[in-house]
């Protein structure tokens, strides 16, 4: 099992917790990567919205591209996972960027591709934004271009949301073929361009069975694609203490939403706009990512056999959050990663 972690670009991951004690600042994930690093954790994921989903539209967030080109000259061996969305980035330019980036970090870049979801933010920043469906029909294009810019000498494509001509990105990222390119998605239309376009298959968080579910889904749309098999990630928001009890007492804490906090807007907003496969409350929403779903609640020990299930069911990576992050990442990785 490799072991991730959202990087907390908005200041936590509680929408009923205004303090976490981990501010949205380039000296706290800086310090956060580094550290990180040096017990265990194989990946980082920098999530991108220009407006803060978790604390309120008004709250600070950090840039995801900026601080990835930061991360990458300041550690060492953390894979920087980055999120991009097509609808904010121009293919041909977002290789470049991203190219360079994988110089600067010695080859450890790797692209979290997400189709849109927040409207709200599209209008406010200026961009267009698509219907579900259209989102993932501009999504293949723009994956289209990104790889042959990589892979390529020169590439030209005309589609219906992309025109490049005689593209030229040099130097080509480090890594190759190219950067491991990431996605999830629970729509029809997600999961089969994810098959046939991506690398890893990342899921919110869900049960091992359910995931299992999901991994075999996956296996047989990539088998009839003919392409080699995939990596597969999970979500999960992780409590340990010493106690199951004392675990379960952090759970009702951080799930007593209130229509009217920070997040609830969004909340709905995310609702009409994404095809997911089961519904999520209101609860499970106030921890990003259903990542409670995850059953990472418990002792050590408890802990540590969720993880084996999920190990199990197919899965290869973790996308853990925490909170506060510094220091519930150093107990689960004494006692789940490096157990002593």
């Amino acid at each position: 099992m490799r072991y991730g972690y959202w990087l907390p670009i908005f200041g936590g991951w509680l929408r009923n917790v205004a303090d976490e004690r981990m501010q949205p600042t380039w000296d706290y994930v800086r310090r956060l990567a580094q550290r990180s690093e040096q017990i265990g954790y194989d990946l980082t994921l920098i999530a991108e919205l220009f407006l803060n989903d978790i604390k309120g539209i008004d709250a600070p967030a950090l840039d995801a591209w900026s601080t990835a080109a930061g991360l990458a000259a300041v550690t060492q061996s953390l894979e920087l996972m980055v999120a991009v969305r097509p609808t904010f980035h121009s293919p041909a330019m977002l290789a470049k960027q991203a190219a360079n980036i994988d110089h600067i970090c010695g080859g450890r870049l790797a692209l979290n591709v997400v189709s849109s979801w927040w409207s709200d933010e599209a209008r406010r920043y200026g961009v267009s934004f698509d219907q579900h469906d259209d989102r993932y029909a501009r999504t293949a294009e723009w994956l289209h271009v990104v790889n042959e810019a990589w892979t390529a000498p020169r590439t030209s494509f005309s589609g219906k949301y992309y025109k490049v001509e005689d593209l030229i990105v040099e130097p080509k990222p480090l890594r190759t073929p190219r950067p491991v390119i990431y996605a999830g998605g629970e729509s029809e239309a997600a999961k089969n361009l994810i098959a046939r376009t991506c690398d890893a298959y990342v899921m919110h968080g869900d049960p091992p069975e359910r995931i299992a579910e999901k991994i075999t889904d996956m296996r047989r749309r990539r088998d009839a694609a003919g392409l080699p098999p995939m990596r597969y990630g999970v979500a999960g928001y992780a409590i340990l203490r010493e106690t199951e009890r004392e675990a379960r007492d952090e759970v009702a804490r951080i799930t007593d939403v209130k229509p009217g906090s920070p997040g609830y807007e969004n909340y709905r907003d995310w609702l009409t706009n994404t095809q997911l496969e089961q519904r999520v409350t209101l609860e499970e929403y106030s921890v990003s990512n259903r990542g409670l779903r995850s059953g990472l609640v418990g002792t050590a020990e408890q802990v540590s056999e969720r993880v084996a299930a999920f190990e199990k069911a197919g899965a290869d990576l973790l996308l853990l959050q925490f909170s506060p992050q510094l220091e519930e990442m150093e107990s689960f990785a004494s006692r789940v990663i490096r157990p002593s």
